[in-house]
Protein backbone atom coordinates (compact mmCIF):
# COMPACT_ATOMS: atom_id res chain seq x y z
CA UNK A 1 0.00 0.00 0.00
CA UNK A 2 0.79 3.42 -0.33
CA UNK A 3 1.96 6.11 2.61
CA UNK A 4 -0.93 6.72 5.23
CA UNK A 5 0.97 6.98 8.62
CA UNK A 6 2.98 10.30 7.54
CA UNK A 7 0.67 11.68 5.53
CA UNK A 8 -1.14 13.28 8.44
CA UNK A 9 -2.73 16.61 6.98
CA UNK A 10 -5.43 17.77 4.68
CA UNK A 11 -3.64 20.18 2.15
CA UNK A 12 -5.89 23.01 2.76
CA UNK A 13 -3.71 23.56 6.05
CA UNK A 14 -0.35 24.39 4.05
CA UNK A 15 -2.02 27.51 4.30
CA UNK A 16 -3.39 27.62 7.03
CA UNK A 17 -0.11 26.26 9.49
CA UNK A 18 1.47 29.86 7.70
CA UNK A 19 -0.16 31.80 9.35
CA UNK A 20 -1.03 30.43 13.30
CA UNK A 21 -3.12 33.15 14.63
CA UNK A 22 -5.86 31.86 11.68
CA UNK A 23 -5.58 28.27 13.10
CA UNK A 24 -5.64 29.72 16.67
CA UNK A 25 -8.49 31.48 15.77
CA UNK A 26 -10.25 28.37 13.95
CA UNK A 27 -9.17 26.22 16.75
CA UNK A 28 -10.98 28.09 19.53
CA UNK A 29 -13.98 28.57 17.21
CA UNK A 30 -14.47 24.82 16.57
CA UNK A 31 -13.27 24.31 20.46
CA UNK A 32 -16.56 26.64 21.60
CA UNK A 33 -18.67 23.46 20.15
CA UNK A 34 -16.38 20.65 20.92
CA UNK A 35 -13.86 20.68 23.91
CA UNK A 36 -10.63 20.15 23.57
CA UNK A 37 -11.18 17.07 25.53
CA UNK A 38 -12.99 15.56 23.37
CA UNK A 39 -10.66 15.81 20.69
CA UNK A 40 -7.69 14.45 22.35
CA UNK A 41 -9.67 11.12 23.62
CA UNK A 42 -8.27 7.66 22.49
CA UNK A 43 -9.71 4.74 21.72
CA UNK A 44 -9.04 2.74 24.73
CA UNK A 45 -7.42 -0.34 23.34
CA UNK A 46 -7.00 -2.07 26.78
CA UNK A 47 -10.69 -2.02 27.20
CA UNK A 48 -11.64 -3.43 23.52
CA UNK A 49 -12.35 -6.73 22.82
CA UNK A 50 -12.01 -8.94 20.04
CA UNK A 51 -16.27 -8.62 19.00
CA UNK A 52 -15.19 -4.63 18.12
CA UNK A 53 -13.23 -6.17 14.95
CA UNK A 54 -16.15 -7.44 13.53
CA UNK A 55 -17.23 -4.26 11.70
CA UNK A 56 -13.87 -4.61 9.72
CA UNK A 57 -14.31 -7.94 9.14
CA UNK A 58 -17.72 -7.22 7.71
CA UNK A 59 -16.45 -4.57 5.26
CA UNK A 60 -13.71 -6.91 3.72
CA UNK A 61 -16.10 -9.57 3.63
CA UNK A 62 -18.80 -6.99 1.78
CA UNK A 63 -15.83 -5.90 -0.36
CA UNK A 64 -15.47 -10.16 -1.11
CA UNK A 65 -18.89 -11.32 -1.68
CA UNK A 66 -20.70 -8.50 -2.63
CA UNK A 67 -19.91 -8.35 -6.02
CA UNK A 68 -20.74 -12.01 -6.49
CA UNK A 69 -23.95 -12.04 -4.60
CA UNK A 70 -25.47 -8.99 -5.28
CA UNK A 71 -23.80 -7.24 -7.97
CA UNK A 72 -26.01 -5.07 -9.00
CA UNK A 73 -27.03 -3.78 -5.48
CA UNK A 74 -22.90 -3.51 -4.56
CA UNK A 75 -22.24 -1.39 -7.84
CA UNK A 76 -24.74 1.28 -7.13
CA UNK A 77 -24.55 1.17 -3.33
CA UNK A 78 -21.29 0.25 -2.42
CA UNK A 79 -20.62 3.62 -1.00
CA UNK A 80 -23.85 3.26 1.74
CA UNK A 81 -22.92 -0.48 2.78
CA UNK A 82 -19.73 0.52 3.84
CA UNK A 83 -21.27 3.32 5.69
CA UNK A 84 -23.48 0.86 7.46
CA UNK A 85 -20.47 -1.34 8.52
CA UNK A 86 -18.58 1.93 9.89
CA UNK A 87 -22.44 3.04 11.47
CA UNK A 88 -22.34 -0.48 12.73
CA UNK A 89 -18.85 0.34 14.84
CA UNK A 90 -18.70 4.00 15.84
CA UNK A 91 -22.30 3.75 17.04
CA UNK A 92 -22.22 1.21 19.66
CA UNK A 93 -18.35 3.14 20.24
CA UNK A 94 -20.59 6.31 21.16
CA UNK A 95 -22.34 4.11 23.58
CA UNK A 96 -19.83 2.22 25.78
CA UNK A 97 -16.67 4.85 26.04
CA UNK A 98 -18.49 8.28 24.71
CA UNK A 99 -18.66 10.56 21.74
CA UNK A 100 -15.71 11.79 22.68
CA UNK A 101 -13.91 8.43 21.69
CA UNK A 102 -15.70 8.41 18.39
CA UNK A 103 -15.13 12.21 17.51
CA UNK A 104 -11.72 11.81 17.95
CA UNK A 105 -10.84 8.50 16.35
CA UNK A 106 -13.30 9.75 13.33
CA UNK A 107 -11.04 13.19 12.73
CA UNK A 108 -7.73 11.32 13.73
CA UNK A 109 -8.53 8.31 10.77
CA UNK A 110 -10.11 11.49 8.31
CA UNK A 111 -6.64 14.44 8.96
CA UNK A 112 -3.92 11.89 9.91
CA UNK A 113 -4.58 9.02 7.31
CA UNK A 114 -7.41 9.12 4.48
CA UNK A 115 -7.38 12.54 3.54
CA UNK A 116 -3.43 12.56 3.03
CA UNK A 117 -3.40 9.16 2.09
CA UNK A 118 -6.01 10.09 -0.95
CA UNK A 119 -4.28 12.70 -2.01
CA UNK A 120 -0.52 11.30 -2.65
CA UNK A 121 -3.08 8.48 -4.80
CA UNK A 122 -5.20 11.60 -6.23
CA UNK A 123 -1.59 13.09 -7.55
CA UNK A 124 -0.20 10.02 -8.96
CA UNK A 125 -3.50 8.73 -10.53
CA UNK A 126 -3.85 12.35 -12.23
CA UNK A 127 -0.39 12.74 -14.01
CA UNK A 128 0.07 8.98 -14.84
CA UNK A 129 -3.39 9.50 -16.24
CA UNK A 130 -1.87 12.31 -18.25
CA UNK A 131 0.90 10.43 -19.79
CA UNK A 132 0.34 8.47 -23.13
CA UNK A 133 2.73 5.80 -24.03
CA UNK A 134 1.66 4.76 -27.86
CA UNK A 135 3.33 1.39 -29.13
CA UNK A 136 2.43 0.24 -32.33
CA UNK A 137 3.29 -3.59 -31.35
CA UNK A 138 1.42 -6.41 -30.67
CA UNK A 139 0.87 -8.00 -27.29
CA UNK A 140 3.17 -10.76 -27.58
CA UNK A 141 4.82 -12.94 -25.21
CA UNK A 142 7.81 -10.84 -25.53
CA UNK A 143 6.50 -7.56 -25.50
CA UNK A 144 4.49 -8.62 -22.14
CA UNK A 145 7.13 -10.01 -20.33
CA UNK A 146 9.49 -6.68 -21.04
CA UNK A 147 6.47 -3.89 -19.98
CA UNK A 148 5.87 -6.44 -16.49
CA UNK A 149 9.72 -5.96 -16.54
CA UNK A 150 9.98 -2.37 -16.64
CA UNK A 151 6.98 -2.08 -14.49
CA UNK A 152 8.34 -3.86 -11.88
CA UNK A 153 11.60 -2.04 -11.60
CA UNK A 154 9.73 1.24 -12.47
CA UNK A 155 7.61 0.31 -8.94
CA UNK A 156 10.88 0.64 -6.93
CA UNK A 157 11.57 4.41 -7.46
CA UNK A 158 8.61 5.63 -8.22
CA UNK A 159 6.32 3.47 -6.03
CA UNK A 160 4.00 0.81 -6.72
CA UNK A 161 1.26 3.14 -7.45
CA UNK A 162 2.77 6.03 -9.87
CA UNK A 163 4.18 2.56 -12.08
CA UNK A 164 1.15 1.23 -11.81
CA UNK A 165 -0.92 3.87 -13.40
CA UNK A 166 1.88 4.75 -15.77
CA UNK A 167 2.16 1.21 -17.54
CA UNK A 168 -1.52 -0.43 -17.24
CA UNK A 169 -3.15 1.73 -19.75
CA UNK A 170 0.10 0.79 -22.28
CA UNK A 171 -0.44 -2.53 -21.72
CA UNK A 172 -3.43 -2.96 -22.10
CA UNK A 173 -3.97 -1.43 -25.16
CA UNK A 174 -1.19 -3.43 -26.79
CA UNK A 175 -3.16 -6.69 -25.80
CA UNK A 176 -6.22 -5.43 -27.26
CA UNK A 177 -6.55 -7.73 -29.68
CA UNK A 178 -5.79 -10.50 -27.46
CA UNK A 179 -8.66 -12.97 -26.05
CA UNK A 180 -7.28 -13.93 -23.09
CA UNK A 181 -6.15 -10.50 -21.01
CA UNK A 182 -7.12 -11.36 -17.44
CA UNK A 183 -3.98 -13.38 -15.97
CA UNK A 184 -1.99 -10.12 -17.97
CA UNK A 185 -3.64 -7.78 -15.28
CA UNK A 186 -2.79 -10.31 -12.46
CA UNK A 187 0.74 -10.23 -12.52
CA UNK A 188 0.58 -7.12 -13.15
CA UNK A 189 -0.68 -7.18 -9.93
CA UNK A 190 1.83 -9.03 -8.53
CA UNK A 191 4.67 -7.68 -9.60
CA UNK A 192 4.05 -3.99 -10.74
CA UNK A 193 2.07 -3.14 -7.67
CA UNK A 194 3.69 -5.28 -5.32
CA UNK A 195 7.36 -6.76 -5.51
CA UNK A 196 8.30 -4.32 -7.37
CA UNK A 197 8.19 -2.11 -4.49
CA UNK A 198 10.73 -3.68 -2.68
CA UNK A 199 13.89 -2.38 -4.28
CA UNK A 200 13.73 0.89 -2.34
CA UNK A 201 11.92 2.59 0.37
CA UNK A 202 10.51 4.98 -2.24
CA UNK A 203 8.80 2.11 -3.65
CA UNK A 204 6.26 1.04 -1.23
CA UNK A 205 4.63 2.97 2.20
CA UNK A 206 6.09 0.02 4.77
CA UNK A 207 9.48 0.17 3.69
CA UNK A 208 9.00 4.67 3.49
CA UNK A 209 7.58 4.45 6.72
CA UNK A 210 11.07 2.14 8.07
CA UNK A 211 13.06 4.57 6.48
CA UNK A 212 11.17 6.99 8.42
CA UNK A 213 12.33 5.14 12.04
CA UNK A 214 15.24 4.94 11.06
CA UNK A 215 15.89 2.14 8.10
CA UNK A 216 19.13 3.12 6.47
CA UNK A 217 18.22 3.64 2.52
CA UNK A 218 21.39 1.88 1.43
CA UNK A 219 20.15 -1.24 3.99
CA UNK A 220 16.78 -1.44 2.06
CA UNK A 221 18.57 -1.78 -1.45
CA UNK A 222 21.32 -4.12 -0.29
CA UNK A 223 19.38 -6.54 1.48
CA UNK A 224 16.12 -6.67 -0.78
CA UNK A 225 17.79 -6.57 -3.90
CA UNK A 226 17.77 -10.25 -4.06
CA UNK A 227 14.45 -11.11 -2.47
CA UNK A 228 13.15 -8.46 -5.41
CA UNK A 229 14.98 -10.05 -8.15
CA UNK A 230 14.32 -13.54 -7.30
CA UNK A 231 10.89 -13.01 -6.93
CA UNK A 232 10.13 -10.89 -10.00
CA UNK A 233 12.80 -13.64 -12.09
CA UNK A 234 10.33 -16.69 -10.77
CA UNK A 235 7.41 -14.76 -11.92
CA UNK A 236 8.32 -13.93 -15.04
CA UNK A 237 8.67 -17.30 -15.90
CA UNK A 238 5.77 -18.58 -14.86
CA UNK A 239 3.96 -15.75 -16.78
CA UNK A 240 5.58 -16.47 -19.89
CA UNK A 241 4.90 -20.24 -19.79
CA UNK A 242 0.95 -19.03 -19.06
CA UNK A 243 0.91 -16.61 -21.78
CA UNK A 244 2.88 -18.28 -23.97
CA UNK A 245 0.00 -21.43 -23.59
CA UNK A 246 -2.49 -19.35 -24.41
CA UNK A 247 -1.18 -17.18 -27.01
CA UNK A 248 -0.65 -20.41 -28.87
CA UNK A 249 -4.38 -21.79 -28.45
CA UNK A 250 -5.73 -18.51 -29.46
CA UNK A 251 -3.92 -18.41 -32.32
CA UNK A 252 -5.30 -21.85 -33.20
CA UNK A 253 -8.97 -20.17 -33.12
CA UNK A 254 -8.06 -17.19 -34.52
CA UNK A 255 -5.61 -15.09 -36.43
CA UNK A 256 -4.04 -12.55 -34.66
CA UNK A 257 -1.32 -10.29 -36.24
CA UNK A 258 2.28 -11.25 -36.25
CA UNK A 259 4.31 -9.47 -33.16
CA UNK A 260 6.89 -7.08 -35.21
CA UNK A 261 9.46 -4.51 -33.54
CA UNK A 262 7.57 -2.01 -31.86
CA UNK A 263 8.11 1.92 -31.60
CA UNK A 264 7.09 3.59 -28.95
CA UNK A 265 6.30 7.44 -28.39
CA UNK A 266 5.54 9.26 -24.98
CA UNK A 267 2.88 11.92 -25.35
CA UNK A 268 2.38 14.50 -21.44
CA UNK A 269 5.66 14.40 -20.74
CA UNK A 270 5.24 17.27 -18.47
CA UNK A 271 3.49 14.59 -16.50
CA UNK A 272 6.72 13.08 -16.14
CA UNK A 273 8.54 15.96 -14.69
CA UNK A 274 5.64 16.30 -11.93
CA UNK A 275 5.69 12.42 -11.52
CA UNK A 276 9.49 13.48 -10.62
CA UNK A 277 8.81 16.36 -8.24
CA UNK A 278 6.01 14.03 -6.46
CA UNK A 279 8.90 11.56 -5.78
CA UNK A 280 11.26 14.33 -4.78
CA UNK A 281 8.94 15.91 -2.38
CA UNK A 282 7.81 12.62 -0.43
CA UNK A 283 11.66 11.97 -0.25
CA UNK A 284 12.44 15.46 1.34
CA UNK A 285 9.66 15.23 3.76
CA UNK A 286 10.86 11.81 5.49
CA UNK A 287 14.37 13.72 5.10
CA UNK A 288 13.51 16.71 6.67
CA UNK A 289 13.64 17.08 10.55
CA UNK A 290 13.00 19.96 13.42
CA UNK A 291 9.83 21.70 11.61
CA UNK A 292 7.21 23.05 13.98
CA UNK A 293 4.27 20.71 15.24
CA UNK A 294 0.91 22.14 16.28
CA UNK A 295 -1.65 20.29 18.46
CA UNK A 296 -4.67 20.83 16.66
CA UNK A 297 -6.96 19.67 19.64
CA UNK A 298 -4.87 16.47 20.23
CA UNK A 299 -4.12 15.97 16.73
CA UNK A 300 -0.66 16.32 15.82
CA UNK A 301 -0.11 18.31 12.54
CA UNK A 302 3.36 19.23 11.28
CA UNK A 303 4.65 21.80 9.12
CA UNK A 304 6.28 19.62 6.70
CA UNK A 305 3.21 17.62 6.21
CA UNK A 306 1.32 20.66 5.70
CA UNK A 307 3.89 21.90 3.05
CA UNK A 308 3.67 18.19 1.56
CA UNK A 309 0.41 17.70 0.99
CA UNK A 310 0.26 21.53 -0.67
CA UNK A 311 2.49 21.00 -3.27
CA UNK A 312 1.29 17.42 -3.63
CA UNK A 313 -2.32 19.02 -4.23
CA UNK A 314 -1.01 21.79 -6.29
CA UNK A 315 0.76 19.48 -8.20
CA UNK A 316 -2.17 17.75 -9.24
CA UNK A 317 -3.79 21.03 -10.16
CA UNK A 318 -0.85 21.95 -12.31
CA UNK A 319 -1.62 18.29 -14.02
CA UNK A 320 -4.86 18.68 -14.56
CA UNK A 321 -4.02 22.41 -15.73
CA UNK A 322 -0.95 21.52 -18.40
CA UNK A 323 -2.46 18.12 -20.05
CA UNK A 324 -4.21 18.83 -23.34
CA UNK A 325 -7.71 16.76 -22.40
CA UNK A 326 -7.03 14.80 -25.79
CA UNK A 327 -4.48 12.92 -24.08
CA UNK A 328 -6.78 11.96 -20.85
CA UNK A 329 -9.69 11.22 -23.22
CA UNK A 330 -6.73 8.61 -24.82
CA UNK A 331 -6.36 7.30 -21.90
CA UNK A 332 -10.33 6.62 -21.41
CA UNK A 333 -8.96 8.57 -17.61
CA UNK A 334 -11.87 8.76 -15.41
CA UNK A 335 -12.62 8.87 -11.92
CA UNK A 336 -14.28 6.22 -11.20
CA UNK A 337 -11.33 3.78 -9.96
CA UNK A 338 -10.27 6.77 -7.44
CA UNK A 339 -14.05 6.67 -6.43
CA UNK A 340 -14.30 3.47 -5.70
CA UNK A 341 -10.92 3.24 -3.71
CA UNK A 342 -12.34 6.12 -1.76
CA UNK A 343 -15.27 4.55 -0.58
CA UNK A 344 -13.64 1.14 0.64
CA UNK A 345 -10.78 2.67 2.00
CA UNK A 346 -12.51 4.99 4.34
CA UNK A 347 -14.57 2.20 5.32
CA UNK A 348 -11.19 0.10 5.96
CA UNK A 349 -9.12 2.98 7.91
CA UNK A 350 -12.36 3.53 10.46
CA UNK A 351 -13.10 -0.09 11.08
CA UNK A 352 -9.63 -1.22 11.53
CA UNK A 353 -8.95 1.01 14.45
CA UNK A 354 -9.36 -1.41 16.59
CA UNK A 355 -7.95 -4.37 14.91
CA UNK A 356 -4.62 -2.26 15.13
CA UNK A 357 -4.94 -0.76 18.41
CA UNK A 358 -5.26 -4.32 20.25
CA UNK A 359 -2.42 -5.27 18.12
CA UNK A 360 -0.26 -2.31 19.01
CA UNK A 361 -0.92 -4.10 22.67
CA UNK A 362 1.11 -6.77 22.02
CA UNK A 363 1.02 -9.53 24.78
CA UNK A 364 -1.32 -7.15 26.79
CA UNK A 365 -3.93 -7.22 24.16
CA UNK A 366 -6.55 -9.92 23.58
CA UNK A 367 -3.78 -11.19 20.69
CA UNK A 368 -1.87 -12.20 23.27
CA UNK A 369 -1.58 -16.04 21.80
CA UNK A 370 -0.27 -14.77 18.79
CA UNK A 371 2.27 -12.50 19.65
CA UNK A 372 3.88 -15.17 21.93
CA UNK A 373 3.45 -17.58 18.97
CA UNK A 374 5.93 -15.18 17.03
CA UNK A 375 8.82 -15.31 19.65
CA UNK A 376 10.46 -18.31 21.38
CA UNK A 377 11.99 -18.23 24.80
CA UNK A 378 12.02 -13.95 24.12
CA UNK A 379 13.62 -13.85 20.64
CA UNK A 380 11.80 -13.21 17.21
CA UNK A 381 11.12 -16.17 15.11
CA UNK A 382 11.95 -14.77 11.53
CA UNK A 383 9.61 -17.33 9.58
CA UNK A 384 6.80 -16.22 11.46
CA UNK A 385 7.50 -12.49 11.42
CA UNK A 386 7.72 -13.15 7.60
CA UNK A 387 4.43 -14.96 7.24
CA UNK A 388 2.01 -13.04 10.01
CA UNK A 389 2.88 -9.74 8.93
CA UNK A 390 2.64 -10.83 5.22
CA UNK A 391 -0.85 -12.35 5.74
CA UNK A 392 -1.72 -9.15 7.62
CA UNK A 393 -0.92 -6.78 5.21
CA UNK A 394 -2.08 -8.94 2.77
CA UNK A 395 -6.13 -7.68 4.03
CA UNK A 396 -5.54 -4.76 6.57
CA UNK A 397 -3.45 -2.19 5.71
CA UNK A 398 0.46 -2.99 5.27
CA UNK A 399 1.80 0.21 6.42
CA UNK A 400 0.49 0.20 9.71
CA UNK A 401 0.77 -3.51 9.81
CA UNK A 402 4.58 -3.03 9.27
CA UNK A 403 5.13 -0.74 11.95
CA UNK A 404 3.18 -3.15 14.91
CA UNK A 405 5.16 -5.80 13.83
CA UNK A 406 8.94 -3.23 13.45
CA UNK A 407 7.65 -2.62 17.31
CA UNK A 408 7.25 -6.11 18.37
CA UNK A 409 10.53 -6.78 17.06
CA UNK A 410 12.11 -4.07 19.39
CA UNK A 411 11.42 -0.70 17.56
CA UNK A 412 14.63 0.65 17.05
CA UNK A 413 15.86 0.65 13.59
CA UNK A 414 20.10 0.66 14.39
CA UNK A 415 19.11 -2.70 16.94
CA UNK A 416 17.15 -4.41 14.37
CA UNK A 417 19.32 -3.49 11.12
CA UNK A 418 23.01 -4.64 13.60
CA UNK A 419 21.74 -7.58 15.51
CA UNK A 420 18.45 -8.58 13.86
CA UNK A 421 18.64 -8.06 9.71
CA UNK A 422 16.28 -11.08 9.56
CA UNK A 423 14.06 -10.49 11.32
CA UNK A 424 13.73 -7.08 9.67
CA UNK A 425 14.24 -8.14 6.21
CA UNK A 426 11.58 -10.45 7.28
CA UNK A 427 8.97 -7.58 7.72
CA UNK A 428 9.73 -5.92 4.93
CA UNK A 429 9.42 -8.81 2.76
CA UNK A 430 6.21 -9.89 4.04
CA UNK A 431 4.65 -6.28 4.20
CA UNK A 432 5.68 -5.87 0.89
CA UNK A 433 5.13 -9.35 -1.18
CA UNK A 434 2.13 -10.25 0.26
CA UNK A 435 0.06 -7.55 -0.43
CA UNK A 436 -0.43 -9.05 -3.90
CA UNK A 437 -2.31 -11.87 -1.90
CA UNK A 438 -6.24 -10.19 -1.96
CA UNK A 439 -7.24 -6.97 -4.26
CA UNK A 440 -7.38 -5.21 -0.38
CA UNK A 441 -3.88 -5.89 -0.17
CA UNK A 442 -2.63 -2.59 -1.61
CA UNK A 443 -4.40 0.59 -2.83
CA UNK A 444 -2.97 0.29 -6.59
CA UNK A 445 -4.84 -3.53 -7.18
CA UNK A 446 -8.01 -2.25 -7.39
CA UNK A 447 -7.11 0.74 -8.99
CA UNK A 448 -5.77 -1.95 -11.78
CA UNK A 449 -9.13 -3.71 -11.23
CA UNK A 450 -11.37 -1.51 -11.77
CA UNK A 451 -9.16 -0.12 -14.99
CA UNK A 452 -9.11 -3.10 -16.26
CA UNK A 453 -12.68 -3.94 -16.40
CA UNK A 454 -13.21 -0.55 -17.42
CA UNK A 455 -11.09 -2.20 -20.65
CA UNK A 456 -14.01 -4.77 -20.52
CA UNK A 457 -11.96 -7.59 -19.46
CA UNK A 458 -13.62 -10.10 -17.23
CA UNK A 459 -11.60 -9.78 -14.35
CA UNK A 460 -11.73 -12.43 -11.31
CA UNK A 461 -13.70 -12.17 -8.65
CA UNK A 462 -12.30 -11.60 -4.77
CA UNK A 463 -11.98 -15.29 -4.31
CA UNK A 464 -11.36 -15.86 -7.98
CA UNK A 465 -7.98 -13.92 -7.81
CA UNK A 466 -7.16 -15.26 -4.62
CA UNK A 467 -6.85 -18.36 -6.26
CA UNK A 468 -4.35 -17.07 -8.24
CA UNK A 469 -3.02 -15.63 -5.83
CA UNK A 470 -2.67 -18.59 -3.24
CA UNK A 471 -1.94 -20.99 -6.19
CA UNK A 472 0.86 -18.98 -7.67
CA UNK A 473 2.59 -16.57 -4.67
CA UNK A 474 2.53 -18.82 -1.83
CA UNK A 475 4.43 -21.41 -3.51
CA UNK A 476 6.86 -18.61 -4.00
CA UNK A 477 7.10 -17.40 -0.32
CA UNK A 478 7.60 -20.84 0.80
CA UNK A 479 10.71 -20.77 -1.46
CA UNK A 480 11.52 -17.26 0.02
CA UNK A 481 11.02 -18.68 3.84
CA UNK A 482 13.67 -21.49 2.64
CA UNK A 483 16.22 -19.21 1.46
CA UNK A 484 16.29 -15.67 3.64
CA UNK A 485 14.86 -17.52 6.72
Amino acid sequence: MLPVSHFSSLSALAILCQKSHILRYISAFIGFFIPATVLAAGLPADELSLWWCLPFIGVLLSIAVSPLLIPHLWHHHSGKIIAIWCCIFLLPLCWQFSIMTCVSLVLHTLLQEYLPFMLLLLALYTLSGGIVIRNNGIGSVKLNVLLLASGTVLAGLMGTTGASMLLIRPILRANAQRRYRAHIVVFFIFLVANIGGGLTPLGDPPLFLGFLKGVGFQWTISNMILPVLLNTVLLLGVFTLIDQFLWLRETKTSTLPQPYNASWRIEGKINLLFLLAVIVIILLSGLCKNFPIWQFFGIEISLIACIRDGLLLLITLCGLKYTPSALRQQNEFNWAPMQEVGKLFIGIFITIAPVMAILQLGSDGQFKPLVNFIHHNGAPVNTLYFWMSGVLSGFLDNAPTYLVFFNLAGGEAQLLMLQFPKTLLAISMGSVFMGALSYIGNAPNLMIKSIAEQQHIAMPSFFGYMGWSLTILIPLFIVDTLLFF
